[in-house]
């Protein structure tokens, strides 16, 4: 094996085992875009270039795209604690009128 699959395999690996570690969704998917890259460019050094694209579209780009979408449309249904339309607030007001 050439120094670039060894280096491949490394990043490749380091990148896996951030993803796995992540707690926040969103960072997991950013992390998983570059995780597409070193896949690409795993396979690349491999001499895979058939692979090598069809992982670049599917994982590096398309993959994330989908997935920022849907946490998009999650954050949109379920406002953040923080807001004032959350159950916590409306208990406040609540209190606030009893006094």
């Amino acid at each position: 094996m050439t120094a670039l699959q060894i280096s491949a395999l490394i990043v490749v690996g380091l990148s896996g085992t951030a993803i796995a570690l992540t707690p926040s969704p969103l960072r997991q998917t950013l992390l998983m875009a570059i995780f597409g890259f070193a896949l690409t460019a795993l396979f690349f050094a491999f001499q895979a270039p058939d692979a090598a694209l069809s992982e670049l579209v599917v994982s590096g780009i398309a993959m994330p795209m989908i997935i920022l979408a849907a946490l998009r449309r999650l954050a949109d249904q379920h406002p953040s604690k923080g807001s004032e339309s959350s159950p916590q607030a409306h208990g406040d007001e609540a209190r606030e009128k009893a006094r």
